[in-house]
């Protein structure tokens, strides 16, 4: 089984590096071909980068706080696309403030996210999620 393309990156002007390269790493070692698109990655280089490899999925990070506002949008720009089945991951610290996770999530699932994770969400779980993701995806086209 050939390794699934995925996309992944800092999303709008955060520039939070080290766990990006550790998404990357850790990733790459589950079996997932990932396409880091690295720190301060807008909407756009996402979605064109997904269109050129040939990515089943997204996964978007950022840590100072702002996700709310770099990330809305971004299921209706991938629809545009032609993007309309993407798996969209989003992690991390998403909002400004102590916001329980529960309201956070609800957020970013009503903006068109299908999962989201806070910054102590354990890799294997995420891994795991998006292997049975990909899986189901697969299994709807046939």
């Amino acid at each position: 089984m050939r390794p699934k393309n995925i996309v992944l990156g800092v999303i709008g002007f955060d520039c939070h590096s080290v766990g990006n390269k550790i998404l990357e790493t850790f990733f790459t070692e589950a079996g997932f071909k990932v396409h880091n698109l690295g720190v301060m990655v807008s909407q756009e280089e996402f979605i064109n980068a997904a269109i050129e490899t040939n990515s089943k999925a997204i996964m978007v990070s950022s840590l100072y706080g702002h996700g709310e506002i770099d990330c809305a949008g971004l299921r209706e720009r991938c629809i545009e696309k032609g993007l309309d089945d993407i798996l969209l991951y989003v992690g991390g610290n998403l909002v400004v403030g102590k916001t329980p996770f529960a309201q956070v999530e609800e957020k970013f699932l009503k903006m068109g996210y299908d999962r989201v994770f806070g910054p102590d969400c354990s890799l294997e779980h995420v891994a795991e999620l998006l292997h049975q993701d990909l899986l189901s995806r697969e299994e709807k086209e046939d």
